[in-house]
């Protein structure tokens, strides 16, 4: 397979970033339960996607190492949505996507749990050290929000599985799998994990705004498709940790926009705490080893 030259790749991971940091944005706008926005984001990403994935399988038939690692991946998307999106219910913007940046905190972890990869000693002072940030942030958010810990509590859950989406969905394609395939089957999974939320916790499929509804369209064709579509892509071929490097550009564009929209200012401690932790997390990225 050639590899694409460096000039697309970075386009699409700088697309990565911009489109991801909207999300929140989006979701705040939509103004809606978290699993009514999250089940109908990944039933119309699936649904637009469905063509491009027939011919996905159609050229790059699954396996059964290459399906079982993509319906776990979906599954693991479908509590990452779940979770985080539910989170910005009852905390801020920054605190959430802070947060939910964390991921490479949880990768190192689980390759250290189940691929008898310790980390090394800087490894391991990130992890104290975003730790210790993520303490910070939940106490500077005690004022803010209606549940500031359930949120962050929801943030910090969508960051685990999202980390486990990752390094499953890479897996897969390192063994042959195409993105096109990839991505529908676990985009596909993800909304049928998510579809029965919104009724198991009581709320409405129907009766919002048409603001309500365009805002979640708008959140299946950016932050989705070209967001978390770029971010499989460039996975594949770039090396992992300079993509996690770039996506801890997310939480600042989003507080930037939370502060322009919605007059979010977050407080002292919770930026200071949102700084040490992405401190932490870059120790992580820095020196885990991320060779494969």
């Amino acid at each position: 397979m050639t590899q694409p030259s460096s000039f697309k790749l970075y386009l699409a991971l700088a697309a990565t970033v911009i489109t991801v940091s909207m999300a929140a944005i989006f979701i705040r706008l939509a103004d809606a339960p978290g699993v009514v926005v999250a089940s109908y984001r990944m039933v119309l990403a699936s649904l637009i996607l469905l063509p491009l994935s027939i011919r996905g399988v159609k050229r790059t038939p699954f396996t059964g190492v290459t399906l079982r690692y993509t319906v776990l991946a979906g599954v693991c998307l479908g509590v990452h949505f779940a979770t985080w999106i539910s989170s910005l219910t009852f905390t801020t913007v920054a605190a959430s996507v802070t947060l939910v940046a964390s991921q490479p905190l949880w990768v190192a972890l689980f390759s250290w749990l189940f691929l008898a990869s310790p980390p090394s000693f800087t490894v391991l002072l990130g992890v104290l050290t975003a730790v210790a940030g993520g303490a910070l942030i939940g106490f500077g958010d005690l004022t803010s929000g209606s549940a500031p810990l359930l949120g962050d509590g929801l943030a910090v859950i969508g960051a685990i599985s999202v980390a486990a989406y990752m390094l499953l969905g890479r897996a897969a394609q390192k063994r042959g799998l195409g993105l096109n395939a990839y991505v529908g089957v676990a985009y596909g999974v993800a909304a049928l994990v998510l579809l029965p939320l919104p009724w198991l916790f009581g709320f409405d499929y129907t009766g919002y705004s048409v603001a309500t509804y365009g805002w979640i369209v708008a959140l299946a064709l950016v932050p989705q498709l070209i967001g978390h579509t770029s971010l499989n892509y460039v996975m594949k071929y770039l090396n992992p940790t300079l993509v996690a490097t770039f996506i801890l550009l997310e939480p600042i564009g989003s507080s930037l926009m939370a502060l322009a929209l919605f007059k979010e200012v977050p407080s002292f401690l919770t930026l200071l705490g949102a700084l040490i932790l992405l401190v932490g997390v870059g120790l992580t990225i820095r020196f885990t080893d991320s060779s494969g």
